[in-house]
């Protein structure tokens, strides 16, 4: 057979059928024992003959059944006493204290009937045996125990179904074979193959072919990811069409599946603050309940009450007192969340990382690769006269073919998602600061910055102002000519992701302060920040000028830094809560406490959400708890027996404390049904508008933020001829009261407001009007 996943192991449930036949054992002897005790003493059910007509006789089956459950759960008292020894007294004391309290009684009440038969003397009665009692209590607790086992045990199901998936054996190619290894023993740098409806073995790159390849198991999207090559691949995604040929970049613990299963484990073995409370509240628990108990014991007899009666109400007493429930309510729910997070592609590396998580208050992004896609991407190609798309772009590519620059790049992208083929450049010369030039198909053609191609060719009416909207805009303006003449201009941008803005609206909905830090210069940066819909962008800071931005953010409440460069490592470090963008850096996922698998900007919110679920959740179980021990402990002590003839049996007892703990557990596994990207009902998704104006070194008290309610209205306008008269309808539009924000086109000749209350359409028409210009 196969060898297990790696880390498999390490989530195997072995407490639960361990549990299962503690539990099937004492059921059996508690059975005999409750038939002979109550089926017998109580409803006169037969007896075999060695039994009938002797307390003794049935004293003793009782002793002797007794001790065969307490054998079989023999680790509650060498747990329990072993911990009362070291002055430490948890759960299992109280319970080892309650049922060999209820045994030693009922064995010296099994002398003083023997000793009575035997003189023929008094009557002593077999109600006073409490064995069905400690028999009970071991048995209603190791039941507790089972389901607690259980239901922690769901908790990774999802992890040990991932991890079987993860296949067993690699196809390598060694020496132009293709041969089949252990996945375990693939090395570095090994070639291997992956056919369609296979499972990839490996995290790796695809070196030749294309396919679409499922990677739900890892990150939750059911999308399939288109692959090529250049492409990562991960261990344990489906490929789902054509054939792969990938090179092994991370193997053994290295892959993606392995530090997941290893951030999920580590999460689940840590504390999370919360839970330190709790076991510092269980630590004087313990101790106060003992004593409530001797104290419960003394007053009953100081009353006058029987001594059997007095024991059974200090049973009681140690018996319903759940320290349990305190230390399961957190633990339970840290693994809970950490395991639909995992399943969301959303890993918290530790318990505490998950707490702080939902206590954020400010969230801070790093701009490119984590607001925007981090490659520039052409947005604009605006053609001179005499040329059109297709020529300026294939002139344009046909220069920069020869260029390693990343706008060059950029522009040789577009030209080939057109199907447009660059021609050969001959001549080539790049001028460092300024552009480049060749000649292509018998032209000189240059290409550059606008004070470069103002000294190649005269500009038309016109160019600049294009030039500067698109700069405006947080474009890279690049002008071309050919000849002498002007040809056109192409402009480049780093793109925002395209679900930036969602994200950003569902953070402000959530009641988070969002922050734009930005290394590029404060028009690029806000205008950037216009598009996201953030309000606050701080621009032109260096890497150790983001950590200390940081630090000043971190004064006004916690915060979460989101980044995915190397740069951003000191900033993630310094946060409250580092979160890494998935695709990023090594550096940056390692200096993070979360990771985002999927590079998915909404992932944010998903993980404020789920860690705000989880914090609510661990304070219901605290709750609970604690209520269940303020309410339990009084009655089991019989407060309320003269006043409302209310008792309560150590059974009773043993029955309700393992509920209290099953609810506890059973609380915390509703996590598992949490929609992370879905937002809640006391969540208001608003809408966020960058301000305009500012320091790019100024750190705004909160984001301008503004409800659904706001109304668009769009203005169909005439007379507009160039960015000039856009600003000057814009700031006609936004002194008209109840107008948020307005945003006028000359190209569309048309302008859209934002409306915070209602306002007539003949009000904006008398605006436009008055600025000089005609509504349609």
């Amino acid at each position: 057979p196969a060898p297990d996943a790696p880390g498999e192991d390490a989530l195997t449930d072995r407490e639960t059928p361990r549990l299962r036949r503690r539990l099937i054992a004492s059921l059996g002897f508690l059975l005999a024992l409750m038939y002979i005790s109550m089926g017998h003493v109580m409803w006169g059910w037969p007896l075999p003959a060695f039994l009938a007509g002797s307390q003794a006789a049935c004293g003793l089956a009782q002793l002797l059944l007794c001790t065969a459950v307490m054998v079989i759960n023999q680790r509650f008292f060498v747990s329990g006493f072993r911990a009362l020894w070291h002055r430490a007294p948890n759960m299992d004391t109280l319970v080892s204290l309650g049922a060999a309290a209820a045994y030693v009684y009922s064995t010296c009440v099994l002398f003083a009937v023997t000793a009575a038969q035997t003189h023929a003397d008094a009557e002593a009665s077999g109600h006073d045996f409490y064995f069905e009692s400690a028999a009970m209590i071991l048995t209603l607790i190791t039941v507790g125990k089972m389901l607690e086992a259980r239901a922690k045990g769901r908790t990774t199901d999802a992890l040990r179904s991932l991890m079987r998936l993860a296949p067993q054996t690699a196809t390598v190619v060694r020496g132009g074979e293709e041969i089949t290894v252990p996945a375990a023993e693939a090395v570095r740098g090994d070639v291997f193959v992956v056919r369609p409806g296979e499972t990839i073995p490996l995290d790796g790159v695809v070196l030749w072919g294309e396919s679409a390849v499922n990677e739900a198991a890892l990150t939750g999207e059911s999308v399939p990811a288109d692959k090529a090559a250049g492409d990562r691949v991960y261990a344990a995604t489906l490929n789902q069409s054509g054939f792969l040929r990938c090179e092994a970049t991370r193997v053994g613990e290295d892959t993606t599946l392995s530090q997941i299963i290893r951030m999920v484990g580590d999460a689940a073995a840590t504390k999370a603050p919360i839970a330190r409370t709790a076991d510092r509240v269980s630590g004087v628990f313990v101790p106060v309940v003992i004593g409530i108990a001797l104290v419960t014991a003394a007053v009953w007899m100081l009353c006058g009450a029987e001594f059997s009666f007095a024991l059974a109400r200090a049973i009681s007493v140690l018996v319903i007192s759940c320290p349990c429930a305190l230390g399961l309510a957190t633990p339970v729910a840290i693994m809970a969340a950490s395991g639909v997070g995992a399943r969301n592609g959303v890993l918290f590396k530790t318990a505490a990382a998950l707490e702080e998580t939902g206590r954020i208050g400010i969230a801070a992004l790093d701009k490119t690769g984590t607001v925007t896609e981090g490659t520039p991407r052409v947005t604009d190609v605006i053609p001179a006269d005499g040329w059109d798309e297709e020529a300026l772009l294939s002139a344009a590519a046909s220069l920069e073919t020869m260029s390693e620059h990343p706008l060059a790049r950029a522009v040789l992208e577009e030209a080939e998602r057109r199907g447009i083929r660059p021609l050969p450049a001959e001549a080539f010369a790049a001028l460092p600061g300024r552009g480049l030039e060749a000649t292509v198909g018998g032209r000189r053609v240059v290409g550059g910055s606008l004070s470069f191609i103002t000294s190649a060719a005269a500009l038309p009416a016109g160019a600049e102002a294009d030039a500067a909207r698109l700069a405006e805009e947080g474009k890279t303006p690049l002008f071309f000519a050919a000849d002498g003449r002007y040809a056109g201009m192409i402009s480049v941008a780093d793109t925002i992701k395209p679900e930036a803005q969602e994200a950003v609206r569902q953070l402000a909905g959530m009641g988070v302060r969002v922050v734009m830090l930005s290394g590029d210069n404060e028009r690029t940066a806000r205008a950037v920040g216009r598009q996201a819909g953030i309000a606050e962008v701080i621009a032109g800071v260096l890497p150790d000028e983001k950590e200390a931005v940081i630090r000043r953010l971190r004064e006004e409440g916690r915060t979460a830094m989101v980044g995915d460069g190397i740069n951003d490592a000191p900033a993630l470090t310094r946060a409250d809560v580092g979160i890494a963008i998935g695709a990023g850096t090594d550096v940056a996922i390692d200096a993070a406490d979360v990771v985002l698998m999927q590079s998915r900007l909404t992932d944010v919110p998903a993980a404020i959400r789920l860690g705000r679920a989880a914090l609510r959740n661990i304070r219901q179980n605290l709750f609970w708890a604690f209520f269940y021990n303020v309410i339990g402990i009084p009655v089991a002590a019989g407060v309320f027996i003269r006043a409302f003839g209310l008792q309560l049996h150590p059974m009773l007892a043993a029955a309700a404390m393992s509920l209290s703990s099953f609810f506890v557990v059973t609380n915390a596994l509703r996590l598992n049904l949490i929609d992370v990207h879905r937002p809640g009902r006391s969540e208001r998704v608003r809408k966020t508008t960058a301000q305009s104006g500012g320091s790019d070194r100024s750190l705004p008290e909160t984001n301008t933020v503004q409800e659904e309610t706001d109304m668009q209205k769009t203005l169909k306008i005439d007379g507009m001829m160039c960015p000039h008269c856009e600003a000057h309808v814009k700031k006609a539009l936004e002194a008209v009261p109840g107008v948020k924000e307005a945003a006028a086109s000359h190209e569309k000749g048309e302008a859209g407001v934002t409306l915070t209350a209602e306002v007539s359409d003949a009000a904006l028409r008398e605006a436009v009007e008055a600025a000089g210009y005609t509504v349609r």
